[in-house]
Parts: structure tokens; C-alpha cells; sequence
């Protein structure tokens, strides 16, 4: 999928160009194309050596936190709500540690850690399986829970902002968890009604009540706030959660007698090595989508929404933004590419900058994900799958686009 998105991005902007050129008159369009080439590139390695010290400080202290055992305590206080809402799965199977283990690490941004650690719950998971080629109520769900999970500390989104000149790069900190929270409740209820699993069980309902009176909380507390205020409140609270959250690494290591220093600097290793390996992807997608914006592609696709949101009377400012929303669900490198390329084109704090940091935050790479992790176990039928996710998607973006204009609007 990502082959093809990637060839299509060059061929359709060869079309466009050749129409600008041909029709429209447009002698400049091809100098336009190769001098975004050249800027793109330059902008690839300006953010890969960017992200260098902090993935490598973010890695550092998430292999504290790891070694001092705080994941697998996220995991154990995790568990009691996978077993009743997957009926299927037997108490203390493997699957349960293996689910929430992932999960756990989804919610505190552990990406290289997320990935096998889901690979070996679908395992897990399809040794339940009676049908081998067919996706189980329990791999469903913990599929749609996996690609809208909420994710705690989005640093990356941060940093990226940081590097396109953002004034508070953590401004956008509660408004993407109020949209990963939205697009982790849809799925969930999109999986419960298909399966009928009975959300209103005693310890699910703790779990539920428990998750939407903190983010009721949040809400009315930043409802009082003024337009102003929103941003700088959820920039601070972010910055005091983020930082103490750090401290309570160090602390809980400390306590264990972990040795803090080396096992910082074993996962600052890994996250230079990530940052180093990111380079070639991100100069694939960024140049891509450099091109197909040159060549004016972006922005026929762009006046089409925007030309439908003034029929229907809506303001357009969140048009710009949607190519990222558009992308995220069919690849990560590409989403990533795009909302960077909308800070560049518009603005890291302009409205349009604003919502893509907030869709790159609070969606997923649904069919990757669905792709990678299926196709591990050899699942052919995906069943209700893609449709619970997009559902999933389509209200973590609806989400977005509503605590945007709330925040800064």
C-alpha cells in the first residue's frame, strides 16, 4: 500500500504539472517541482538531526521506567478490564500480559516497544483460534484498541513542532488527548455492539467511569478558561505532567536500585539509532509530498473540501489540516511528512498547524497496523476489523477538528 501511495503521489503530479503547464499556462511549474525536491531534502535532515537528543533523552528514560518495573505495574492495574471486556480469552492466559503490556506502552509513547510487544499478543491470541484464517472477537478487538489507544506523551508531535518554530510546542497536549480519548470510545462501543460485549459489567464500568470522569474533569475545568488561557493552561499542564512523570522514573528506578544512569544510556542509544534509520522514510514521503503539492495536485484535493465546506456555510480553516487526517489511516511515515509539510507551508502555530499536530497525535495508521499485525498469524478475513477502526478514526478526527476550534479557534 505504502509502494503505491508513494508512486502515486510522482505520477499524479507529473499530470498536474503537465496540465498547469499545457492549459493553464504555467511555464514555472517545473522549477516550482525540482526546487521543492531540493528544499524537502534539506528539510529532511534539518528534522532527522533535530529529533536526535530528544528521542534519544524520551528512550533513555522510558528504558528507566522499564527496568524499574513501572510497565509492567501499568500492565497489572491494566488486566482486570481485558478479561471481562474478552470473554474468550481465559483468565491468566498469556495473551492478557501480552495485551496490556502493549497497550501500556502505546499509552506512554514506547513505539519500538509497542510494536513486537502487540506482535506477540496477536500470537498469543491466535493460538485461541479455531478458524486460523479468520480474525476472533478478542484479536478485533484488541486490533481497533491498538490502532486508537490513547497515547499519553505524543512527544515527537512536540519536537516537530519545536523545529518549525512552534512558541509552545506542547499547547496542542490536552486537546490530543481529548481527541485519542473520543476515537478510543468510539472504537470500543463500535467493537461492543457488533460483539455485544456488556460494557455494563461492574469492573468495566469502574474502568469506564473512572476514565471519563478525568477527561470530564478536564473538560469542565478548561471550559472556564478564556480563548487565551486554553492555550497557555494546556501548554503548562502538560509541560508539569510530562516532567514529573520523568521524576517518578528516576524515583521508582532509585527505589529498586536500578542503575539510572546506564539503563538511560542504553535507551539513548536506541533512540539515536531510530532517528538515524527514520532518515531514508522521511525523505521519501516528504519529497513526495513536496512534489504533489508543487505541481498544484494538493491543492485541487484541498479547493474540493474547502469549496464543499462553504456550500454547507462551515468555516475553512480546517481544510488545510485534513491532508494529514486523510493520510494517517494508510501510513504513519506519510501522515508524519504531511504535518510537517503543513507547519512549513502554513505555520507551526497557525490554525492549520495546530490541527495536523493534533490528528498526527490522536489517530492511527489503521490499515498498516490492521496489515502488519493480521498478517503475522496469517488472517486472511479481518471481519468487522476495518470498519470498527475507521469508526474509531473518523471520531478521533471529528474530535480534533472540534477541541481545535475550541482551544484555538
Amino acid at each position: 500500500m505504502l509502494n503505491r501511495l508513494w508512486i502515486s503521489f510522482f505520477f499524479i503530479a507529473f499530470i498536474s504539472s503537465l496540465y498547469q503547464w499545457g492549459v493553464m499556462g504555467d511555464a514555472l511549474v517545473f522549477e516550482r517541482i525540482i526546487q521543492s525536491l531540493f528544499e524537502m531534502s534539506s528539510v529532511t535532515v534539518d528534522i532527522a538531526v533535530g529529533l536526535i537528543g530528544v528521542l534519544a533523552f524520551w528512550l533513555g528514560m522510558m528504558k528507566i521506567a522499564e527496568n524499574a518495573g513501572l510497565i509492567n505495574k501499568l500492565a497489572l492495574a491494566i488486566s482486570p478490564l481485558f478479561s471481562k471486556l474478552m470473554p474468550d480469552v481465559p483468565k491468566g492466559h498469556p495473551a492478557i500480559g501480552s495485551m496490556t503490556m502493549n497497550l501500556s506502552a502505546n499509552f506512554l509513547g514506547i513505539d519500538n516497544a509497542a510494536t513486537p510487544l502487540g506482535l506477540k499478543a496477536m500470537q498469543d491470541l491466535q493460538t485461541l483460534n479455531s478458524t486460523k484464517d479468520t480474525a476472533t472477537n478478542a484479536q478485533i478487538l484488541f486490533l481497533v484498541l491498538n490502532t486508537s489507544s490513547v497515547t499519553l506523551f505524543p512527544v515527537a508531535v512536540f519536537v516537530y513542532r519545536a523545529q518549525q518554530g512552534a512558541v509552545n510546542p506542547t499547547d496542542v497536549f490536552i486537546p490530543i488527548m481529548l481527541a485519542t480519548f473520543a476515537s478510543t470510545f468510539a472504537g470500543l462501543l463500535a467493537v461492543a455492539s457488533v460483539q455485544k460485549i456488556k460494557l455494563h459489567h461492574p469492573i468495566v464500568l469502574l474502568y469506564l467511569s473512572a476514565a471519563i470522569a478525568l477527561i470530564g474533569g478536564i473538560t469542565v475545568y478548561f471550559a472556564t478558561l478564556t480563548s487565551q488561557a486554553l492555550a497557555q493552561q494546556s501548554s503548562l499542564f502538560g509541560n508539569i505532567l510530562i516532567f514529573s512523570t520523568l521524576i517518578i522514573f528516576i524515583a521508582a528506578a532509585v527505589r529498586k536500585k536500578i542503575d539510572v544512569y546506564d539503563s538511560f544510556i542504553e535507551g539513548a542509544k536506541q533512540g539515536f539509532e531510530t532517528s538515524i534509520k527514520l532518515i531514508p522514510y522521511l525523505l521519501a514521503m516528504l519529497c513526495a509530498i513536496g512534489v504533489f503539492r508543487a505541481s498544484g495536485a494538493l491543492d485541487v484535493v484541498v479547493d474540493i473540501f474547502r469549496q464543499s465546506a462553504v456550500f454547507f456555510g462551515m468555516d475553512t480553516r480546517f481544510i488545510d489540516a485534513l491532508p494529514t487526517a486523510m493520510m494517517k489511516p494508510l501510513s504513519g511515515s506519510g501522515s508524519r511528512a504531511m504535518m510537517i509539510e503543513t507547519m512549513n507551508a502554513h505555520g507551526a502555530d497557525s490554525f492549520a498547524g495546530r490541527l495536523a499536530s493534533i490528528f498526527q497525535g490522536s489517530t492511527e495508521t489503521t490499515f498498516y497496523v490492521l496489515a502488519v499485525y493480521f498478517g503475522s498469524v496469517g488472517i486472511k478475513y479481518s471481519r468487522h476489523a476495518v470498519s470498527c477502526g475507521l469508526i474509531a478514526d473518523a471520531a478521533g478526527i471529528l474530535a480534533a477538528i472540534g477541541v481545535c476550534y475550541w482551544f484555538f479557534g
